[in-house]
């Protein structure tokens, strides 16, 4: 028994292959006239309806994979980053008929990105929480030097044939310092995360181009480092309220680390936001709860997630049908400041 494609089931019922995937994976609306013609032609052509064999049977997985880095204690699935990303990477996913394979890498050494493919795996991947370590630079590198079918979410590679989706960190960042700014405070700490992370980066050149345009110069004894966890946003409270009597108000580059800021400084009898105006980032579900709710920068992660995946998706329909790569994927979405009582307004 010959085993067809789903591109010949698509021409033998006159619709598309998406149709097609659709219909037998049972996603969306479709109409009952579309859904009988699907279903005849891949009975007429012998088609496998098991994922598993048709997909190995064309040299594919059917799967869209997701590499997430590996960090022991740390509820990734918890955190308001990796869950809205993933949310919006399975809808997209879901809707194209798509399997989603997630992934753990270890973050301190190389991972082999490219065997998921030579395996057959995965179809493409999305990588989240990558940084600019060396190992994973070199990983990535490989992934992008192979025109192999891949995403980085948030995170810049000097690659050029490096697929891209991120964020506006340097503007979401400019736009909550110059907030503060406008609200009259002149001398604004700022608590960021890791420095190998590009978004790091991004956030100091918004942080530190908010303070040039109003003339002033960054003050290093003000810049803290945390690490994106609660946890850091606490340990950072006893050196910010430390400097507290130098401080108005300070940009936070998370919201988790933000909220354990507050608690921190409340611990040591803080009020605030009368002792200091505190500007977050995120926009997470928490943001709005605390106490005061925090003026934040909003981040729009899902639909980061989800334009991921259906460009990948995209860029694989159209290497079946050309052979080639596809253009290079370069999308960078707006971020939103969204302003509470945190920040004094």
């Amino acid at each position: 028994m010959t085993v067809a494609n789903r591109k010949e089931v698509a021409k033998l019922a006159g619709v598309s292959e998406a149709t097609v995937s659709r219909v037998l994976n049972g996603v969306g609306p479709i109409k009952e006239s579309t859904r009988q013609r699907v279903l005849q032609a891949a009975k007429q052509l012998n088609y496998e309806l098991n994922a598993v064999a048709s997909s190995f049977a064309r040299g594919r997985s059917g799967n869209l994979g997701v590499v997430l880095p590996h960090v022991p204690k740390v509820h990734l699935f918890s955190t308001y980053y990796f869950s809205e990303l993933l949310g919006g990477i399975g809808d997209a996913v879901h809707s194209a008929g798509y399997g989603l394979l997630l992934l753990f890498r270890d973050p301190s050494v190389v991972y082999d990105y490219v065997s998921l493919y030579r395996t057959q795996r995965v179809d493409a991947c999305v990588i989240l929480g990558s940084s600019a370590i060396d190992a994973e630079r070199e990983a990535v590198h490989r992934l992008a030097d192979e025109r192999l079918p891949f995403c980085v979410m948030d995170q810049k590679f000097d690659h050029p044939q490096l697929n891209i989706v991120a964020a506006d960190h340097e503007q979401g960042s400019y736009e909550a310092v110059k907030h503060l700014l406008d609200q009259g405070c002149g001398t604004i700490g700022f608590l960021n995360g890791a420095p190998q992370y590009s978004n790091s980066r991004d956030r100091m050149a918004g942080y530190a181009r908010a303070l040039g345009e109003a003339g002033i110069a960054v003050d290093d004894t003000l810049v803290y480092e945390g690490n994106y966890s609660r946890t850091s946003g606490k340990r950072a409270a006893g050196q910010v309220y430390r400097d507290l009597d130098r401080l108005d108000a300070i940009f936070v580059s998370n919201d988790r680390m933000a909220i354990g800021l507050m608690q921190g400084l409340r611990e040591f009898g803080c009020r605030l936001p009368d002792d200091l105006k505190i500007v977050a980032y995120d926009d997470s579900d928490a943001a709005s709860f605390t106490e005061p709710p925090l003026t934040t920068v909003r981040v729009p992660f899902y639909e980061m997630g989800r334009l991921a995946a259906s460009r990948l998706l995209e860029q694989l329909a159209d290497r079946e049908k050309s052979g080639a790569p596809g253009p290079v994927i370069r999308e960078k979405l707006n971020t939103e400041l969204v302003i509470r009582k945190s920040s004094g307004h």
